[in-house]
């Protein structure tokens, strides 16, 4: 008897190949495409509807996926996760942004809808598997299922996953992951998929391709304030301090001047004073840390205080790190060799070899000891 899988169908390539490779193996599949926000309406901070989104980009993703799913011969379902993507990943990600902190809504949204929501969703259709368009791979070898990293490289996206607990993992499959993405366009083209040329999404996670500051703005009302150098000079007004990251470069407003011709960078954000902190140069020190608190940590293995190697994030070159538990939920990771732009909010996902053992948030950073003004 074939084994029973339910795919999250997207619309894109990687889905579309992920399913017809599920077929050729022999699998009994069934495709979900999962609508996760409200295409017709932005809302505004008080959750009221605002303006009519002509773009609909989510529907033109609907129709891919049941041209895919036609194609295939496979059911497509269709299921709102509107009110949980609100309540489990955006109110989320607006709190964040809330405290100053750099949130990655990417990763909520793979542990709250895809591998949750859908998860629970699935249960009606009893599957022995689900499974994703993700590049990464699992062992289910072992005792425990293990998360590695994708034999795509740059592709890997072990990085957006790396939250997940080990019972998450035990009847996922992600079928791409041992290919390079040349391969799945080629095979998407030899298949006779329509998505075999669509362009990567980008963009908040299943918000999709928007102008973020005013997209941003419909909930967070902006607070202008000082944009000031470290010795406390001011430069101009920022206009809010939400609308900047730590590394910065793009959207300062700032030319050469007499003191340097240098491109200018954000160094620094200083909630309580609304400050914003800008110096010259790519590689000003301040940018630098050497150490930082890691919190909301989920594992997959033994606690143990060693070295790893580690992506603050994605598409990072590992960094050699040092971790040091504090409790079951907080490390402190030392990397003394200096790191660039180490910002609060985003994830620090540990690796041992091609494993993703587990991540945490980057919730303080640091140098020689000394708190840096990011958050």
């Amino acid at each position: 008897m074939k084994k029973k899988v339910l795919i999250g169908l997207s619309g894109g390539v990687d889905s579309s190949v992920a399913a017809y490779l599920l077929l050729k193996d022999g699998y009994d599949v069934e495709a979900v495409f999962m609508r996760n926000w409200d295409s017709a309406t932005n809302m505004d901070f008080k959750g009221n509807p605002t303006l009519y989104d002509e773009t609909c980009e989510q529907e033109k993703d609907y129709q891919d996926a049941k041209l895919v799913a036609d194609k295939l011969g496979i059911i497509l379902h269709r299921v709102d996760f509107i009110h949980e993507y609100w309540d489990r990943v955006f109110s989320y990600f607006i709190d964040e942004y809330n405290k100053n902190r750099t949130p990655n809504p990417d990763v909520l949204c793979n542990n709250e809808i895809k591998f949750k929501a859908f998860v629970d969703y699935s249960e009606k259709f009893n599957p022995d598997y689900i499974a994703m368009g993700h590049y990464a791979r699992i062992d289910h070898s072992k005792e425990e299922s293990v998360l590695l990293r994708a034999f795509d490289q740059n592709k890997d996206q072990t990085y957006f996953l790396s939250q997940l607990k080990t019972e998450q993992l035990r009847k996922v499959l992600f079928p791409i992951g041992h290919l390079p993405k040349s391969e799945v366009r080629k095979i998407a083209k030899e298949a006779g998929l329509i998505t075999a040329d669509k362009k990567d999404s980008t963009g908040i996670c299943f918000i999709g391709e928007r102008h973020f500051n005013e997209f941003l703005a419909n909930y967070l009302p902006a607070k202008e304030g000082d944009m000031r150098r470290l010795d406390q000079t001011f430069i101009k007004k920022h206009y809010g301090l939400m609308n900047y990251t730590i590394g910065q470069r793009k959207g300062l407003g700032i030319g050469g001047s007499d003191q340097t011709t240098d491109a200018w960078f954000v160094v620094g954000k200083d909630l309580k004073t609304n400050t914003l902190y800008v110096e010259p140069g790519f590689d000003h020190p301040y940018l630098y840390s050497d150490k930082a608190l890691i919190t909301e940590v989920k594992w997959r293995g033994k606690k143990e205080s060693k070295k790893y190697t580690a992506k603050f994030r994605y598409r990072q070159e590992d960094q050699d790190v040092t971790l040091t538990w504090i409790d079951d939920e907080t490390f402190v990771v030392e990397y003394p060799q200096k790191i660039r732009a180490v910002t609060p909010g985003q994830v620090c996902a540990i690796y041992e070899g091609e494993v993703c053992i587990g991540s945490g948030f980057i919730s303080e950073v640091f140098y020689q000891n000394e708190k840096r003004l990011y958050s």
